[in-house]
């Protein structure tokens, strides 16, 4: 018999599905988002922790870093290994987000071959190894950076 065909007592003693049926999975991705939330907050202490070392090219830590050596670095103190380069990270981390999607612990990168990369701390701040002539710092995300903005990720999902 079809439904369309069966009366309001009869439509009504179709099974339906569980509303919980796909409750673990739900739960699951909770729980893995509140570890990478967790695991961010961390990355971003950590980093937080490196203002004012000196800049090197191709410093991993402790002591000096270069920017993609201080957001792995960060990362992987959170318990999450991630390649060497800007570039790489880019590619590897599967989670993208947006300029205004970014939340805290968030790396984002710039120029066009995503040269540079920071971990994003909140509230519209950045911490990074700019460049030679400076030191790790955390710095007000201007329009310079909105302009030459070229992806975001977020690792540890």
């Amino acid at each position: 018999m079809s439904l369309l065909a069966a009366g309001p007592a009869e439509a009504a003693a179709v099974p339906q599905q569980p509303a919980l049926a796909n409750a673990p999975a739900a739960k699951a991705a909770a729980s893995r988002s509140a570890k990478q939330k967790k695991r961010a907050a961390y990355a971003v202490k950590y980093a937080s922790k490196q203002i004012g070392d000196p800049y090197r090219y191709g410093g991993t830590g402790p002591g000096s870093w270069d920017c993609s050596g201080l957001a792995g670095g960060a990362w992987r103190k959170a318990g999450v290994k991630l390649p060497r380069t800007s570039q790489q990270i880019y590619r590897a981390v599967k989670k993208k987000v947006s300029w205004k999607g970014a939340v805290k612990g968030d790396l984002l990168f710039f120029y066009g071959g995503r040269t540079h990369v920071g971990v994003y701390a909140g509230h519209g701040y950045m911490i990074h190894a700019p460049n030679s002539r400076s030191k790790v710092k955390k710095i007000k995300l201007n329009s310079y950076y909105k302009r030459n903005f070229n992806g975001g990720v977020r690792p540890g999902l």
